[in-house]
């Protein structure tokens, strides 16, 4: 659904006099009631009687169901988006209830609002979704579907534009941003340690940064006259706060529950997290808050279900799919591959894929488990039990180590658990060895990552896990430039929003050849390669193939 209006496209009022300097403008409001079905209409395209929605144009065929739905063009957050030249208007119901040129009402700044109009009431708002009229009675564009909508499905999709932002949103004050991450106690000690200090001193630097000149917080935006507006400009501090969960997971959302009551915040930012997930993406999910780019080797398979989880990779999962391309590849006889992990450790959620990517075909997987608590020499026994053509690796670097003897046939390992190309493998292990590599190679990314080194060293910061904090210095860096060109829409699905929008056009991507994000697309990363060593010792490799996306 596109109110695109025909005519002068006019940048959005966010206050007609001057406000004082420093002082957020939005009035203390209360977010209205939303109504299920409305919601069910504009991001699925259905109706309450469960027949699809239909989206007509004058000459053009018409669209149904979920490419008929509302969000395709004004997104989740009802704050639409601006592609090429065409400025799609927010149709959250502050935006389109508001009066043109009521000081009163104070909007954030959208460069892609039009508010030179009347302002809408029930009736003439349902007139534009029915017939594409404007409030001031003028035609919209073409692009502006006409939806021929019953009385009740109207009423709920109605109610639910009037139930979008913005409103007072939680984690954000006049003066400051919350945020929070989230350790879980099954993740690596090391590594929460690691992150949390890159968290600390990233934090600490943006808020030490020079504050915004009062001449410079109220800057002119487009239009003359009685339509020249002005918008704030306000950097607020960043708050961390730290969530460290204690117990079993069962206990981890009800806890992460309390503190956000407790704590509100933003969004959450850069979690440490083992190989249990779900409780804090069920968490992230439901509340909704954005929980952006986790620490964390088993993401969810289907995480491009999700909307507030973003990812940088599909983790070991991503591994075991590149793995199990190579091994049927290579298949031109039934062959038997042995697949070594620890229980418990995120090698058994790649078993659990690996499974699922070779069932029915030429290679038959068996595992070699061992136990979480065992000593390195069970890992040893683990990868010599049984006759197996090739083996899989998914291993933390200790148990790399501790192998011994001789592989027989082909040697996959997982890069991410393993530790990339530092995988300490015994010479004997890494002159046959294939290392599933979801990043970019030493010297193509050794550029894009000098800077975040660079900063450590600046810092003083230890680098005591290298992916994990060069991931969490460049997921600050992706939301401190994305909130920055937000200004003062603070709304949290327009948060991942314009990451949708923006992340393809960062050059740093630290480890990884390129980042991009979309509608249901939450791996920012989306493909890898299998990687080889260059000689029987040493941290060299050259690729083993093309770069894929499985």
């Amino acid at each position: 659904m596109r109110f695109i209006v025909t005519g002068v496209l006019v940048a959005l009022a966010v206050g007609a006099t001057a406000a004082p300097a420093g002082r957020r403008v939005l009035p203390e409001d209360t977010r209205i009631a939303d109504s299920a079905a409305g919601a069910t209409l504009y991001r699925e395209g259905r109706l309450q009687s469960g027949a699809s929605l239909v989206a007509e144009r004058a000459g053009m065929p018409a669209l149904e169901g979920a490419a008929a739905a509302c969000v395709n063009c004004h997104r989740r957050s009802g704050l639409g988006s601006i592609e090429a030249r065409n400025f799609i208007p927010p149709v959250a119901g502050r935006f389109l209830y508001h009066v043109r040129d009521d000081a009163a009402d104070v909007l954030p700044y959208l460069p892609n609002a039009h508010l030179d109009r009347a302002g809408y009431d029930d009736a003439t708002l349902a007139r534009a979704i029915r017939e594409g009229v404007d409030a001031d009675g003028r035609v919209m564009s073409y692009l502006m579907p006409r939806y021929d909508l019953p009385a009740a499905d109207m009423a709920a999709l109605v109610q639910h534009l009037k139930s979008l932002g913005p409103f007072r949103t939680p984690g954000v004050s006049d003066t400051e941003v919350h945020f929070a991450t989230i350790q879980t106690p099954d993740a690596d000690p090391v590594r929460r340690a690691a992150v949390l200090t890159v968290l600390r001193s990233f934090f600490a630097e943006r808020n030490d940064a020079t504050p915004t000149p009062v001449a410079q917080q109220q800057l002119q935006t487009s239009g003359r006259g009685a339509f020249a507006k002005r918008m704030l400009k306000v950097n607020r501090n960043w708050v961390l706060h730290e969530w460290i969960l204690t117990g079993a997971p069962s206990t981890w959302r009800a806890q992460l529950a309390e503190r956000f009551r407790r704590e509100p915040v933003y969004a959450v930012l850069t979690s440490v997290v083992g190989p249990n997930y779900a409780p804090v993406r069920d968490f992230c999910e439901s509340t909704p808050v954005p929980c952006l780019f986790p620490v964390a080797d088993a993401p969810p398979p289907d995480g491009d279900a999700d909307f507030h989880s973003i990812y940088f990779s599909r983790g070991v999962g991503l591994e075991a799919d590149l793995i199990a391309g190579a091994l049927t590849a290579h298949a031109t006889a039934p062959r038997r591959v042995r697949v070594v992990y620890r229980e418990g450790d995120a090698g058994s959620v790649a078993w659990q894929r690996l499974v699922e990517r070779l069932k029915g075909g030429a290679v038959t997987p068996v595992a070699s488990p061992v136990a979480a608590g065992a000593p390195a020499a069970a890992v040893a026994r683990a990868a010599r039990a049984g006759q197996a053509d090739a083996t899989v690796l998914f291993l933390r670097p200790t148990d790399l180590a501790a192998l011994d003897g001789t592989p027989s046939g082909d040697v996959y390992v997982s890069g991410l658990m393993g530790g990339d190309e530092a995988a300490p493998l015994p010479p004997s292990w890494h002159a046959g060895a294939h290392l599933a590599y979801g990043i970019d190679l030493p010297i193509e990314r050794r550029v894009r990552l000098d800077y975040a080194f660079g900063w450590f060293r600046i810092r003083r910061i230890p680098v005591t896990d290298t992916r994990a904090q060069a991931d969490t210095f460049l997921a600050c860096g992706i939301v401190s430039e994305t909130v920055k060109h937000m200004v003062d829409a603070f709304v949290p699905d327009y948060l991942v929003e314009k990451m949708e929008d923006t992340l393809e056009h960062r050059v740093l991507t630290g480890y990884y050849p390129r980042l991009s994000l979309g509608p249901h697309q939450r791996y920012a990363s989306k493909g890898g390669r299998l990687v080889r060593f260059t000689d029987a010792t040493g941290d060299a490799v050259a690729a083993d193939g093309d770069w894929v996306v499985p």
